[in-house]
């Protein structure tokens, strides 16, 4: 009987902890401005420290099964035996991050994945690639908060090398993002863009 009560406890105890660590990720989902004085604001930031703990640990592997392990603790999701990752690689959250199949991130990039990024499958991200779904308010009375914005990067894109995506952006299923690019507005399908601000160079006609 006092074991059921201990078991009931803890389920309860860790059920309600649960409860706190989702309410404030889906407020940074769904796209909500975070202030610094959030009552969540610590869980968040423990949650943070763990995933930045599990990054120096990926950081120091050089085996795949191993990189692809952790990358599932930092998410909490499935991470498909396809993707494949050159570290060291950078993320300072990974609970609002989705890695689709076949997806393939070179050399020291990083992701700012609070506001939620969704990267579909066959997508190639270049090395230093920074993807930055947070930003903050230019207004200085409010510059410690911290404004979300989701990222979707569609399928079969290929981001070149030192690209930065910013927040609340959509690139379009086998889009190209130039070597050096600043992507802030959305990219459309099959398009290749480049330049900072990234702008339209051409559409990608399929060639055989």
């Amino acid at each position: 009987m006092k074991f059921l009560l201990f078991l009931t406890l803890n389920v309860n105890k860790n059920s309600s902890m649960k409860s706190i660590k989702t309410k404030i990720f889906d407020e940074l989902k769904e796209g909500e401005i975070i202030s610094p004085n959030h009552p969540e604001i610590k869980q968040l930031r423990a949650s943070s420290y763990k995933t930045i703990s599990l990054i120096q640990k990926l950081n120091l592997s050089s085996d795949p099964e191993e990189h692809l392990m952790l990358l599932r603790e930092i998410t909490g999701k499935y991470i498909d035996r396809s993707v494949a990752i050159f570290p060291p690689i950078y993320i300072n959250n990974g609970t609002n991050l989705e890695i689709g199949k076949n997806v393939f991130i070179n050399f020291d990039c990083t992701f700012l994945a609070l506001g939620g990024i969704i990267i579909e499958d066959d997508v190639l991200i270049g090395p230093k690639v920074s993807i930055l779904s947070e930003g903050h308010p230019l207004n200085p009375q409010q510059r410690h908060s911290l404004i979300p914005q989701e990222i979707i990067i569609k399928r079969n894109v290929w981001i070149g090398a030192n690209s930065t995506l910013l927040s609340g952006i959509t690139i379009g299923e086998n889009a190209v993002i130039a070597a050096g690019s600043v992507v802030t507005k959305d990219v459309p399908a099959n398009t290749l863009v480049a330049g900072t601000p990234a702008k339209k160079i051409k559409r990608i006609e399929d060639e055989i």
